[in-house]
């Protein structure tokens, strides 16, 4: 049962694990590191790093460079991750040495006794010096610490400045934080933005970030409760009156929408009912869209690893973007480094991982190599919280996530969550496209809870 659940988890959330910015490379690589303090605890010997996280192949040969360790670094495809640890440590294999998890990942990995025991090796000398829900979900159920993340992840909306200053006469991150306070605004900002000649969003899945705050699953019952409805009509509205550009996420006309005007494309185009516009190819998109209707996009909702993606798609309206709150504490993604239970070079691993995400130099270069990830480190975020962002509009970035993160109440978070997730999803989603009937959707939601998770109570 354990291993179909992972399979589950890993297939569902590989399109989007796989494209966010904290890890999108497949390519498997080498790369040898060495440093004074680490080569005294682990010799010459090499250290071998499994990770679905580009960023960890850069670490890698940062910590070589410092250290003199030679470090094996090989990037895995999100979608076959979650088996080939299981083969490997089910197998007895003493390689990896370090190993690591995606949140949803986390739990079922700490129930099968994948993470070694971080507190053994004095994790607990360094509570509090870790962003406070990142260092719980490095937690195993029994508080024992199993990995730790270099990352804060919490959610916001990336806006364009100079078009909130046209329509709402400010672009101050604050009060446009005010036109995203709750669902009704949402819609209301969307319709005023509409009249004006834009589009809040390039897709209604802009909002999936904030689609609830609180937990799926309450005393062993699935709670689905008013929030989870009223943002079921958030986003069949915002579909449904064609509010949003109906470009999908990761698609080549979402990316576009960073830089500049985008066709708008039709609800059947965004469902591929209608597949005469290939939105995965940019070539043959801009000849197929040629003479359809523009708009420009106002507003993207991502995790802070968003500043990444947008770094690498804004083009010319760099500098004319801001970041504000949501109408929940959202976050997602983040990478989780641990060490495998079977590793035989336990002291020489726990070097690594607190290089990674315990020792403020590292934070620093890591902030600046990456040109704008949001670290976990809180002294790190304390020494760059007045930095400006000039790509936002001189923002302090850092700030604004470390108070974002502050928000985030780890304990609505549940195992069960990434399925749960994606069922709500494909209900909403069958409704908006007129598939399905309200009643019918909320039956087959309900019915794929109860078989994938018979343990869960269900309250139809």
């Amino acid at each position: 049962m354990k291993f179909k659940r992972l399979m589950a988890i890993a297939m569902a959330g590989a399109m989007t694990l796989s494209m966010a910015a904290c890890g999108s490379s497949s390519e498997g690589g080498a790369t040898g590191n060495s440093s004074n303090g680490a080569a005294a605890a682990g010799g010459d010997d090499t250290l071998v790093v499994w990770t679905l996280a580009s960023d960890l192949k850069d670490f890698g040969e940062r910590y070589q460079e410092k250290t003199g360790v030679t470090v094996e670094t090989v990037v895995i495809e999100p979608a076959d991750y979650p088996t080939k640890v299981q083969t490997a440590l089910m197998g007895g294999e003493s390689e990896p040495d370090i190993i690591v998890g995606e949140p949803q990942m986390l739990e079922d990995f700490y129930d099968n006794g994948f993470f070694a025991d971080l507190d053994e090796m004095g994790a607990k000398d360094y509570e509090g010096q870790i962003v406070d829900y990142v260092w719980k979900v490095g937690q195993d159920s029994e508080g024992i610490q199993r990995a730790i993340s270099y990352q804060i992840t919490p959610a916001g909306f990336y806006y364009r400045r100079d078009i909130a200053q046209e329509v709402f006469g400010t672009d101050d991150p604050e009060e446009i934080g005010k036109l995203f306070a709750d669902y009704d605004t949402i819609l209301q900002t969307a319709q005023t933005l509409k009249d004006a000649g834009y589009r809040i969003f390039a897709s209604d899945a802009e909002t999936s970030y904030f689609s609830g705050d609180s937990a799926w699953v309450v005393d062993g019952k699935l709670n689905v409760n008013d929030a989870r409805f009223a943002y079921m009509d958030l986003v069949i509205d915002l579909y449904q009156k064609d509010l949003t550009a109906y470009a999908n996420q990761w698609s080549t006309p979402w990316y576009q929408a960073m830089s500049g005007e985008v066709p708008i494309l039709t609800a059947e185009i965004q469902n591929y009912e209608d597949d005469s516009v290939n939105v995965w190819d940019a070539e043959s998109f801009a000849e197929a869209t040629a003479d359809l209707e523009k708009t420009t996009v106002f507003a993207f909702g991502l995790p802070s690893w968003g500043v990444l993606t947008m770094r690498d798609n804004v083009g010319e309206t760099s500098g004319k973007w801001g970041v504000c709150s949501g109408p929940a504490y959202g976050f997602g993604g983040g990478t989780y480094i641990g060490i495998s239970s079977l590793s035989e070079k336990k002291d020489l691993a726990w070097d690594f991982v607190k290089f990674c995400t315990l020792d403020e130099e590292t934070a620093d270069w890591w902030i600046e190599f990456s040109e704008g990830d949001t670290v976990s480190l809180i002294s790190a975020l304390d020494k760059h919280k007045d930095d400006a962002n000039e790509i936002y509009g001189g923002e302090k970035l850092y700030s604004f996530w470390l108070d974002q993160a502050q928000g985030i109440d780890y304990s609505k978070v549940t195992k069960y969550d990434k399925v749960i997730n994606d069922a709500w999803g494909a209900a909403i989603s069958s409704i908006k496209t007129g598939q399905a009937s309200r009643d019918e959707a909320l039956t087959t939601f309900y019915d794929t809870v109860e078989s994938t998770y018979p343990e869960i109570q269900v309250t139809r």
